[in-house]
């Protein structure tokens, strides 16, 4: 079992920034990659960002070059830096932990980011 917890979300106004946290408890020491969605109301759950625990990443193509996604793997935390915020960026973003070996997902609650025009 993991367990994830996101933190870092909040209102901003558009061209502003956040960091958003992820840490990952319990039986993750196996290969992994970590990663964050978001959900706005009434959409789907897309993909934002993706690393791999070797470091690989991989980006929507509406948030390259905008957000950079990290981990720390001594902490078993993720990251999303996100920049140059957009009224479309809001949503509930979800941070996702997949068992490679096993390719069970994990999901965290959530952390509501609002970006205000």
């Amino acid at each position: 079992q993991v367990q994830l917890v996101e933190s870092g979300g909040g209102l901003v106004q558009a061209g502003g920034s956040l960091r958003l946290s992820c840490a990952a408890s319990g039986s993750t020491f196996s290969r992994n990659i970590m990663g964050w969605y978001r959900q706005a109301p009434g959409k789907q759950r897309d993909l934002v960002a993706r690393i791999t625990s070797d470091g690989s990443t991989n980006y929507a193509d509406s948030v390259k070059g905008r957000f950079t996604i990290s981990r720390d793997n001594a902490k078993n935390t993720v990251y999303l830096q996100m920049n140059s915020l957009k009224p479309e960026d809001t949503a509930v973003y979800l941070c996702n932990f997949v068992d490679v070996r096993s390719a069970i997902n994990y999901w965290g609650k959530g952390t509501l980011v609002t970006v205000s025009s």
